[in-house]
């Protein structure tokens, strides 16, 4: 199944169609019918960065679909890191693990990737 039949399965009526859980730890982040899906290209911080890399740089990748969410409260469990170039990375409130998405401090909307989540109503 491609990338694209994976993620039109999991949205309904522009909406998350299930829950939105850590693929690490299965805690609840999001629950269904709470954020609407948007595509946008944005580089994002990998989820483990390499170890010979400078002290100043991120290895990023291009990550192009969202669960938006207008409101931060809405969450079931989500993290916030420091703010950097006006955005705070999402992580996992249970594990720390991250970044799942971002937080647009200008807007104070959040971004949920779903390339870096779990579907899943149990």
């Amino acid at each position: 199944m491609t990338e694209v039949a994976n993620i039109e399965q999991q949205i309904v009526n522009n909406k998350n169609k299930t829950n939105v859980r850590c693929q690490f730890c299965n805690s609840l982040m999001l629950k269904a019918q709470e954020g609407s899906y948007c595509q946008q290209e944005i580089d994002v911080p990998l989820m483990m960065q390499k170890q010979d890399r400078g002290a100043d740089a991120l290895n990023t990748e291009t990550l192009s679909h969202f669960w938006m969410i207008a409101d931060m409260m809405t969450f079931e469990n989500i993290g916030f890191s420091h703010t950097v170039d006006g955005r705070k990375f999402l992580v996992c409130a249970d594990c720390e693990r991250g970044p799942v998405g971002y937080h647009e401090i200008s807007s104070k909307r959040c971004y949920l990737a779903l390339e870096r989540v779990v579907h899943k109503d149990d």
